[in-house]
């Protein structure tokens, strides 16, 4: 994609106002081409003079038998069976994957295409789980009144909960998750959103996310489980086999998607030349300066993980190496993933990675990452110019058949293992199972287990009953603000967006008239308690945006801890935040409990603060002195360091791991 382009799902509608050209440039090829597939599967679609999808032959139309549609075949047989069909459009429109946004379910049939994603922000109006169900039925009625009746993928950035749908059960963010170092309490979470996905009719989840960050400043950090690759591949493994569970055809199971291979989260800060709505990145999308011995090292074994957990759809990276664009590495994608890793499932981009491959000259990246093995493109919106570059490289021999032909071999597998021609859509009128009571019980759980005690003294924790307490700080009192990017929209946003639990709301439910509660720690003069809680905390981000050379806390947060020091006997600060952060002057505090991004289930901070659930959480990342202390690549643990990976304190001070550096 364009360097200049934020390049991800989820932008505002004021970005997607800016598509218009290319959408009215597709309705003119649209309009004279193919027109929308109505009829039942196996009737030939219509098509015209400036069409993408070329006429069947009579041959390729007249099918003795539907051998494809036996499930008491082997899966490979049903394949080549489908495949022996297909016409050269038929199968480019299974390798493409377009933004929902984009097109709609009757021009998507007449494109033959083989998957749909809603990004960050792509959700129906209303945003009901009613709704989604409705939207992807839509489109999945459309493909099955195609000529072949394909079923279509469509897919979704579930990456803690199904974050996309308003009131669903949120999780916290993978470095929660990565704190509890419970791969038992990751699989129920991770089994908990694919019933909710299934609820809105989708079961393709783009998660987990197994990178292993090497550099907190990454905008993305806290989508990573952490940065020991031990940790990672566990966790990683742990997801995979709770999105998938007994089996892809299962009931409430979606396909899980290991993401981003390679590098992801190795680059070095300063590398990247893409950028954001925000400005420039700084890590994000940048370059792996490493060897290959110690870029495998780091980064593959979570692929391998994920893989022999079943994993059957993996991402490509945005990263660089010395080589170039992971997108258009052969060596990486085909050589190492599929050969040395033996993936057999398929590959997808990212959102429209595969542009960047050459800068400049997108019929040149379509070539190389086509045949550095990508199978399938979300490209994510210009689909006409993919569809109609992919057919002209086949043409003249820039790509060969039986590359294509292995591409949609590996997607049409995928397809037939999780049982879509048996079963299109998921069992309607389970709506009311997203944001259920047992999903939003487990989410408690979670956010309990991945708070981290960094500081405490005698006497503070767990509250004892009768403390009087003051509380202050935005976040207290803010779901966006807690659940973090990746939250109903792309980047997020604070405020009351979804339902949920915040910090004020648990902690009233237990102390009622001992809390008093003011964002600006504005109290009345005279105003004293025992206990004081400062809540200090990053504001929504996601991918870039949230690239960071400070790792600062916003200071007006950081301010209220001097505001609040007079009034109380004992000071706590909370934090909420995607990684370890500078401190500051919240480091005076009594105590200090890191909560990371906790998602819709704020009573899960109470119980551990009142006493009901013990600290248990370590941090899974080194907490740095400085932000240049950031970068952790060939450093012993307490390199630079204020506490290594692992530390944490039970309630009364006890090391549940490492010590303090």
């Amino acid at each position: 994609m364009p360097v200049k382009d934020p390049g991800r799902p989820g932008r505002s509608r004021r970005w997607l106002d800016r598509l218009g050209a290319v959408a009215v440039a597709a309705s003119m090829v649209i309009g004279c081409g193919p027109t929308p597939a109505t009829g039942t599967p196996g009737a030939p679609s219509p098509t015209g003079s400036g069409a993408a999808v070329s006429t069947p032959t009579p041959s390729e139309s007249a099918t003795s038998d539907r051998a494809w549609l036996d499930a008491t075949k082997p899966v490979d047989e049903r394949v080549a069976a489908l495949l022996g069909q297909m016409t050269l459009d038929e199968k480019i429109g299974q390798m493409t994957q377009v933004e929902k946004n984009a097109i709609d379910p009757a021009n998507a049939a007449a494109f033959d295409l083989g998957s749909i994603l809603s990004g960050g922000g792509g959700f129906p109006n209303p945003n009901t789980a009613k709704a989604w169900y409705a939207m992807v039925d839509g489109y999945q009625q459309a493909a099955l009144g195609t000529r072949l009746g394909v079923p279509i993928l469509y897919g979704v950035d579930a990456v803690h909960g199904h974050n996309n749908v308003q009131d669903a059960t949120i999780f916290p963010h993978n470095v929660g998750m990565g704190a509890t170092n419970d791969p038992a309490l990751v699989q129920q979470a991770c089994a908990a959103t694919a019933l909710e996905m299934n609820a809105t009719g989708i079961r393709w989840d783009f998660g987990p996310v197994v990178a292993v960050p090497q550099d907190i400043r990454w905008g993305r950090t806290y989508e990573g489980y952490g940065e020991s690759t031990d940790r990672v591949a566990t966790l990683g493994a742990a997801c995979v086999k709770g999105l998938q569970g007994a089996g892809l055809s299962a009931a409430d199971t979606v396909a899980a998607t290991a993401k981003h291979f390679i590098g992801d989260g190795g680059t070095a800060f300063g590398t990247s030349t893409a950028s954001g709505p925000t400005g420039p990145y700084l890590l994000d999308q940048g370059v792996d300066q490493m060897d290959e011995a110690t870029l495998l090292r780091l980064f593959l074994p979570p692929y391998q993980a994920a893989i022999e957990g079943g994993a059957r759809i993996v991402m490509v990276s945005y990263s660089s190496t010395s080589a170039g664009k992971v997108h258009g590495d052969r060596h990486l994608v085909t050589d190492i993933l599929k050969g040395q890793l033996a993936f057999t499932g398929f590959v997808i981009s990212d959102w429209g990675g595969i542009d960047q491959v050459v800068p400049g000259n997108y019929p040149a990246s379509v070539a190389q990452a086509i045949n550095a093995g990508i199978d399938m493109v979300m490209v994510p919106t210009d689909y006409v110019r993919f569809i109609t570059t992919m057919k002209s490289h086949v043409q003249a021999g820039a790509i060969k058949q039986d590359r294509i032909d292995d591409a949609v071999t590996r997607i049409l597998r995928v397809k037939f293992e999780m049982g879509l021609f048996e079963q299109p859509m998921p069992v309607a009128g389970k709506d009311p199972e997203v944001g259920q009571v047992p999903d939003r019980a487990i989410a408690r759980t979670a956010v309990a287990e991945s708070t981290v005690l960094l500081k405490t003294s005698p006497g503070i924790l767990p509250l004892a009953s009768g403390t009087r307490v003051l509380l202050s700080g935005p976040a207290a009192d803010d779901i966006g603000i807690q659940s973090g990017g990746w939250t109903i929209t792309w980047q997020g946003s604070s405020g009351a967006i979804t339902l949920g639990a915040t910090l004020r709301g648990a902690l009233a439910g237990r102390l009622g008239d001992k809390l008093t509660f003011d964002a600006n720690g504005a109290f009345p003069a005279g105003t004293k308690a025992d206990v004081g809680i400062v809540v200090v905390a990053e504001r929504p981000y996601a991918e870039g945006v949230g690239d960071s050379s400070t790792l600062a806390l916003p200071s007006e947060d950081v301010a209220l801890v001097a505001k609040m020091r007079p009034l109380v006997g004992k000071l706590i600060v909370l934090v909420m935040s995607g990684r370890p952060v500078v401190l500051g002057e919240a480091a005076s505090a009594d105590a200090i409990v890191e909560a990371w991004l906790p998602g819709s289930e704020g009573t899960g901070l109470s119980d551990v603060l009142l006493g009901d659930k013990p600290f248990v959480g370590t941090t899974p990342y080194t907490w740095p002195k400085t932000p240049g202390d950031a970068p952790r690549v060939g450093k012993a643990a307490c390199d630079g360091a204020v506490y290594p990976v692992g530390y944490g304190l039970d309630a009364a001070g006890k090391l549940l791991g490492p010590a303090a550096c």
